[in-house]
This record gives C-alpha cells, structure tokens and sequence, in this order.
C-alpha cells in the first residue's frame, strides 16, 4: 500500500532481478559438499527440495517436490562431471535422496545428520514416558509436569525443577524410563561430542539397545543400525545438517511475510534473492 503496488508486481519484479542474476552466474560450480532436505511450504503436504553448498552456506537450488524425480533434475542440471566432484552430501533419512545420490554421485561420502538422530532418539524416550508413566510411584504434581522435558532437554539446559525430577529418575535404574533416558544420552554423546573410537562407541550402544528389552528403544536401534555408516561419517567428518535447517528456518519466515505470494516459483525467487547470493545492490547503497 505504500508503495502503491501489488504483490502480482513485486513477485515480478523479484523473478525478473532473479533471473537476471542466475543467467550471469553459475551458482553450481565448485559443488564438493551439499547438502539436501525438504521443506513443507503450504498445508496439504506440499514440499520443496532444498539443497545448500557447506562451504559458503548459500542456497544453490530448490524445486517444487520432494521425490526422486525432483532430485534426480537437480543433478541433471548439475551433469555427470560436476556430480562425479562432489565429495560429502549430507541429508536425513529419507530413502529417496539415499537412491538418488547412490546413483548419480555413488563416490561422494553420505552422512546422515546427526541432529535427526537425537530427535529420534527423544521421541523413543517420549513415547517410553506415556508408556510407562503410571507405573512411576513418589512423583509429586510438579514432577510430573516437568518429567516430560527433564527427559527430553540437554541437561545443561535444565530448570531446578527439571533438574530434581531428572536426578529422581535417573536414580531409579533398573526403570524401564532411566535406563532409556541413559541410552538417549550416550547416543546423543556418540553422534555430537568428540571421541575416539566412534564406531566401536556405536556398535555398543546398538548392542545394549537390542538388549534393553525397551520396545521403544529396539525400535530406534533398528533405525540407528540402518543408517550406522551414515551417522559414522557425519561424526568423523564433523558434517551436520545445520546449514540446510537454518536456510529452512528462513524460507518459513519468508513465507509468513509473503503471504501474498501463492506459487512455489515465488517462494524459490524470493529465496534466491535472500539465501541465494543474488540480491543486487541497491541504488541508495
């Protein structure tokens, strides 16, 4: 309103600033470490493949979709030459971007992100709380209440009463709920801390898993043991997801601004111009 304009005039505008930068340069060229993730952009289970250069952080290509199709254009865009040089790609588990990248870069090294691994150990440990929680005698109103987080927090970023309720469950172990919490805590100390020994680390780990008799947690082992390579190069090659989730953070906040901006070519352009490196300099600069 200010501007006297419309949201059809600046999507244009922003597309045209867009394409002029892309057909300048090659945001592709150098690629040796990328990596890959979805993001939900509208209700209805609508996606856009992501995918961001480590080294400097940027957004090099995104598309409506999150298939083997839509990435399988990504690296044809990309060609075999290029494909054949990339060295690290880090992504999560999904089945689609592992078949894809074992097809077209089968050289580069896989690691899987270690941040999804501790969500997926947190959420075996949440499911082991509403499992178990009626059988957990001597926890008072306020405990109960802060159980859920005092299992799900790291503990250095615990309250004082997180930190009782904690200390109280711990203490009890041979429960079913601290020897679970004890296992979610040595994983997350495997796959984000700095040890010698990784491997040996997880192979233990996976072993006291399937041994628990904790369904919850012979379900995560099953899941860890799936993608142990994975999660193995991510730790020795200290290769996170970080800058892919920090660029999703940023498409979710550009959608909530643009919220007169209904395609997904919108949402890409618009990206391109914050992540992507192509926003010009303006005039009163």
């Amino acid at each position: 309103e200010y501007m006297r304009v419309s949201w059809r005039t600046v999507q244009r505008i922003i597309a045209r600033v867009v394409a002029d930068h892309t057909g300048q340069t090659d945001r592709m060229d150098g690629l040796r470490r990328i990596g890959i993730d979805e993001i939900a952009y509208r209700k209805g289970r609508r996606y856009l493949t992501v995918i961001v250069d480590h080294d400097t952080g940027r957004l090099v290509w995104a598309r409506e979709g999150a298939t083997k199709k839509t990435l399988r254009q990504f690296f044809d865009e990309l060609g075999a030459t290029r494909s054949a040089q990339l060295t690290h790609v880090s992504a999560d588990a999904g089945q689609y971007i592992e078949t894809v990248v074992a097809e077209r870069a089968p050289d580069a090294i896989r690691c899987m992100d270690p941040f999804h691994v501790v969500q997926w150990a947190t959420r075996a440990v949440d499911r082991c709380r509403s499992r178990v929680l009626n059988r957990i005698h001597g926890l008072s109103n306020d405990d109960r209440r802060n159980l859920r987080w005092a299992l799900l927090k790291n503990p250095e970023n615990l309250t004082p009463g997180q930190q009782r309720t904690r200390e109280l469950i711990v203490k009890r172990a041979n429960s079913e709920l601290a020897r679970a919490y004890q296992l979610k805590e040595e994983l997350r100390h495997i796959v984000t801390g700095e040890h010698s020994g990784t491997w040996r680390r997880l192979e233990h780990w996976l072993h006291r898993a399937d041994r628990s008799r904790i369904i919850e947690l012979v379900g995560l082992s099953r899941s860890v043991r799936q993608q142990q390579i994975q999660i193995y190069n991510s730790v020795v090659v200290g290769l996170s997801n970080a800058r892919v989730e920090a660029t999703n953070t940023h498409l979710r906040a550009l959608t909530k601004r643009a919220y007169g901006f209904h395609s997904p070519e919108a949402l890409i352009a618009m990206s391109t111009l914050t992540r992507g490196g192509a926003c010009p300099v303006l005039p009163h600069q």
